[in-house]
C-alpha cells in the first residue's frame, strides 16, 4: 500500500476507534452543545450533544503523518497550522460551556489568534519555497515577494472562517471536507507531491471517521476546535501545492457561506434591520425554507463534487 493510503487508512482508524470513547467522555464533563435561540427550531432538540469532537482531528493527523513516513519542514510547519487553529478552536468552545451559552471568543480575538498563526505559518513557508503562485489561466508563476506572506495569511484566514461557517448542519462540514480532500489527493498524485498527498489522505480518512458519528442525527459535534482545524488542513493543501487562486472553486461552499454572512450582517446594519436571508449562514435559510438537514448535506456535497471535478479540470 503507498504511503498515502497507509495515511488515509491510519487517520481513519484512529478516528473510529477513538470516537465511541470521546463521546461517553464528553457527556460525562457535561461538554454539550448549546444552541443559538434564533436558530431553527429543529435544533433545539441538539442542546447537550457531545461538541469539541474536533479534537480527534488534533490526534489523528499528526499521528497518521508521523506513522506513514517522513515529515519534512514544510510539513510540519501544516501541522503547526492545524493544531494551533485547533486550540483556537478549543479555547473558543470551552469559554461557551463555561459560560453556558453560544458565546465563546470574540469575533476580534479570533480574528486577532487566527492571524498570528497565519503570519508564523506564512512566513515559514515563504522561507522555505519564496514568494511563488500558480497562474492557472496563463500556466507559470509569478514571484510576489515578500507580499506572499500577507496573501498567505489572507487565503489562511478567509479559509478557515469558511470553513468555520460551514459547520452548522450534521455531516455538512465533514462532508464537503472529505470531498475538498479527495480533489487534493488526486491533483497532488497526477502531480507527483508525495507530502500533498500524505496530508490529503489523512485529512479525507480523518472526515470520512468523523462523518460516521457525525451524520444526522448527529451522535458528536467537532466545534470550532474541529472547524477551525480542518480550515487550517485545507489552507495548508491549498498553499502547498501552489492552487491557491483556484482554491474559491473548490471550496465554493466555504465562500458561499462567508458571504451570505457578510451580505447578511452589512444590508441589516444599512437596511436599518432587513435581511437578505432568512437566517445566516446560507445553510441555515434553505434549512427554515423547509430543507431537512440530510437535504442539505446532499446538495452542498453535490455542489462541491461538481466544484471539485472542474477544479481538476482545469489542473490536470
Amino acid at each position: 500500500m503507498p504511503d498515502y493510503g497507509i495515511a488515509g487508512l491510519i487517520a481513519l482508524t484512529l478516528a473510529v476507534l477513538a470516537l465511541p470513547f470521546l463521546i461517553p467522555a464528553l457527556r460525562k464533563l457535561k461538554f454539550g452543545q448549546y444552541v443559538r435561540e434564533d436558530g431553527p427550531r429543529s435544533h433545539l432538540g441538539k442542546a447537550g450533544t457531545p461538541t469539541m469532537g474536533g479534537c480527534v482531528f488534533l490526534l489523528t493527523i499528526p499521528v497518521a503523518m508521523l506513522l506513514s513516513g517522513p515529515v519534512t519542514g514544510e510539513g510540519w510547519a501544516a501541522l503547526y497550522l492545524i493544531i494551533a487553529m485547533g486550540i483556537l478552536g478549543f479555547a473558543d468552545d470551552y469559554l461557551i460551556i463555561r459560560r453556558h451559552n453560544a458565546k465563546g471568543l470574540s469575533a476580534r480575538q479570533k480574528m486577532i489568534g487566527q492571524i498570528i498563526a497565519a503570519c508564523l505559518f506564512a512566513a515559514v513557508l515563504w522561507r522555505m519555497r519564496g514568494g511563488r503562485i500558480w497562474l492557472p489561466m496563463v500556466n507559470q508563476y509569478a514571484d510576489l515577494g515578500l507580499l506572499y506572506i500577507p496573501a498567505a495569511v489572507f487565503v489562511i484566514t478567509a479559509t478557515v472562517n469558511g470553513v468555520n461557517f460551514t459547520d452548522g448542519v450534521d455531516g455538512l462540514c465533514s462532508g464537503v471536507t472529505f470531498i475538498v480532500a479527495l480533489a487534493f489527493i488526486l491533483l497532488c498524485r497526477a502531480w507527483t507531491l508525495p507530502l500533498g498527498l500524505r496530508l490529503a489522505a489523512t485529512l479525507a480518512g480523518s472526515c470520512l471517521g468523523f462523518l460516521c458519528f457525525n451524520l444526522f442525527p448527529a451522535r458528536i459535534f467537532m466545534g470550532d476546535t474541529g472547524s477551525l482545524a480542518l480550515g487550517g488542513a485545507v489552507a495548508a493543501l491549498a498553499l502547498l501545492t501552489d492552487t491557491t487562486l483556484l482554491l474559491p472553486l473548490l471550496g465554493v461552499i466555504y465562500m458561499v457561506e462567508v458571504v451570505s454572512v457578510i451580505v447578511q450582517t452589512r444590508y441589516f446594519k444599512f437596511s436599518g434591520g432587513k435581511r437578505v436571508f432568512r437566517m445566516a449562514p446560507i445553510h441555515h435559510h434553505f434549512e427554515l425554507s423547509g430543507w431537512s438537514e440530510i437535504r442539505v448535506d446532499l446538495v452542498f456535497w453535490l455542489v462541491t463534487a461538481l466544484a471539485a471535478m472542474l477544479y481538476l479540470w482545469i489542473l490536470l
